[in-house]
């Protein structure tokens, strides 16, 4: 029986008009191999022999997906991948079209636990919060991250009001199983309030079940120790972005472009700290771009990540 994501109903044009481009998610080995992600009580000393999944953040393969979307999910499928995570452009999805993009992926095996998202999905109406919930359920995503603050958030005191704003969506959210978050980027690392961050501030007014998505990669490119973040806030790093980061050029294949493992991340630390005390229901590999293709990079850094796995 044909796939109800054919070429027909998922043409290229179709793609980028509705989809624009969209990242990725998968899964992987030993403890951290398979299972379906799930809250933890912070400090619980069992986490480590949990089954944390891990993902691409379909970003990582966005030229791949935007010329062929059901050759890419089959492919990150075969690399390995159980788990995706859609970024903002899904929001111009029509409810019928995330159907197709769902049964995709459950013929595929793959799960999506969380999207990226602008903060027009956290608006009031059917075009705002309304349509992110109804998108995300057919999704079977749980986490609606916010991808980056809205233009203007540049002082403790706007940084405080979008707390509150994202306050009033978890509230929202919660009454039909789904929760809000944020994905940290350099900028949100810098002091803005005395000696408080951005990222300091959405914790301090944030409430508990909101998502402290930790993009390690910028952490570290800022100066800011990430496994002394993740054990500050227990229980509320319940989503991680492997990004890996080193100095020195672009031209030199530094900085981001680094594959995961590459890079000056301590990941052994970063990831017993996350599954020990973060409360982390999902790893997501995510890459800006490397010396390999998209596809190669993605399958690369998984193979990257069960090597570090194996030796925790």
């Amino acid at each position: 029986m044909p796939s109800p994501l054919s070429a027909e109903s998922l043409s290229r044009r179709r793609f980028l008009a509705l989809a624009g481009t969209v990242p990725l998610v998968g899964l992987i080995p030993n403890f951290l191999h398979g299972a379906e992600p799930r809250s933890t009580a912070a400090g619980d000393r069992e986490t480590s022999k949990r089954v944390i999944p891990i993902g691409l953040e379909l970003y990582s393969v966005r030229t791949e997906l935007a010329r062929d979307l059901p050759g890419t999910l089959t492919q990150v499928a075969k690399i390995g991948y159980q788990y995706v995570e859609f970024y903002a452009p899904y929001f111009e999805w029509t409810a019928a079209y995330a159907r197709d993009v769902r049964a995709r992926m459950d013929d595929l095996g793959l799960r999506c636990h969380s999207t990226h998202n602008h903060f027009e999905s956290f608006g009031t109406g059917p075009s705002g919060l309304t349509k992110a919930i109804d998108l995300n359920q057919i999704l079977g995503a749980k986490q609606l991250i916010l991808a980056t603050a809205p233009r203007g958030t540049d002082s403790g005191e706007a940084w405080r009001g979008l707390a509150n704003e994202l306050t009033v969506a978890v509230g929202e959210l919660q009454k039909v199983g789904l929760t809000a978050g944020f994905h940290n980027h350099q900028t949100e690392w810098k002091p803005i309030d005395g000696d408080l961050s951005a990222m300091d501030i959405l914790a301090q007014h944030t409430p508990r079940e909101f998502v402290l998505q930790l993009d390690v990669g910028t952490c570290i490119e800022a100066g800011v120790d990430p496994v002394a973040w993740i054990r500050a806030n227990p229980g509320r790093i319940r989503s991680v972005h492997l990004k890996d980061w080193a100095p020195g050029s672009e031209k030199e294949d530094k900085g981001y472009r680094v594959l995961f493992g590459e890079g000056v991340a301590p990941w052994s630390q970063i990831i017993s700290a996350a599954t020990e005390v973060g409360g982390v229901e999902l790893f997501l590999m995510e890459q800006e771009g490397s010396r390999y293709s998209e596809f190669e990079t993605a399958e690369r850094c998984l193979a990257n990540w069960r090597g570090v796995t194996r030796t925790i």
